[in-house]
């Protein structure tokens, strides 16, 4: 099975996607949402609260499982995608576009830099 793997994100092979640049939106990959069936619960961090590169930020709930989310980046939340609490299924319809979850004020730029690119993380999940 092929997932999609936008060029432009960096990936935490944990299976979270982070935009770049000084302010970043995170979401979950095609793979995951795949891997996790159809997503019933989201719990997000909420604005103003700080997340930590590699530590979890908040948990995802499917029918098949209850999974942490890691922060690909630190910094703070500036935006949470208030609409997953209403329709946690955007995760799974359109886990790159409307299913994203947070928006990060990345305060220790670079971090994206370490984390993996499309390429490698398409051979990860291959």
């Amino acid at each position: 099975m092929s997932f999609e793997v936008p060029d432009e994100l960096r990936y935490l092979e944990s299976h979270e996607w982070t935009t770049s640049g000084d302010t970043v939106r995170v979401g979950v990959s095609d793979f995951a949402q795949d891997e996790l069936g159809d997503v019933v619960f989201v719990e997000l961090p909420e604005v103003g609260d700080a997340v930590t590169a590699g530590e979890a930020f908040g948990v995802v709930e499917s029918i098949k499982a209850v999974s942490d989310l890691y922060a690909p980046v630190s910094g703070e939340v500036v935006a949470v995608n208030e609409a997953l609490f209403d329709r946690p299924e955007l995760v799974n319809e359109d886990p790159y576009g409307d299913g994203w979850m947070l928006e990060v004020d990345a305060t220790e730029g670079g971090e994206a830099d370490d984390l993996l690119d499309a390429g490698e993380y398409d051979a990860q999940i291959a």
